[in-house]
């Protein structure tokens, strides 16, 4: 019944910016641990970036670090992922993801109880 819709890929130029939403539903998300994953041809789903949907802690893969901003709308129930500077090897297909709990900070696919279908950035040059 969890829902997690992406949304906000495209196809951009490198430089350029991109704002991916989660939109979240079906629960009551306010003790759960929101993350966004990405994966890029060929490659394993990685995690990108995480936040507490209370607006807690953030976490951020050494690869993004800089460029990536995760943060959340509780009224919305909207997770977002602004990515500053898109370089073509972020193209991949960026998925939001969550599971109960957001006392720990998790970084492995197999944590996560819920994901969305993703949605696709890709970076030309």
């Amino acid at each position: 019944q969890v829902q997690l819709v992406e949304s906000g890929g495209g196809l951009v130029q490198a430089g350029e910016s991109l704002r991916l939403s989660c939109a979240a539903s079906g629960r009551t998300f306010s003790n759960y641990f929101m993350a966004w994953f990405r994966q890029g041809p060929g490659k394993e789903r990685e995690f990108v970036a995480g936040i507490r949907w209370s607006g807690g802690s953030t976490y951020y893969a050494d690869s993004v670090k800089g460029r990536f901003t995760i943060s959340g709308d509780n009224a919305k129930n909207t997770v977002y992922l602004q990515i500053d500077s898109l370089k073509p090897e972020d193209t991949a297909v960026y998925y939001c993801a969550a599971r109960p709990g957001s006392a720990y900070y998790y970084t492995a696919r197999a944590s996560y109880n819920y994901w969305g279908q993703g949605t696709q950035v890709t970076v030309s040059s």
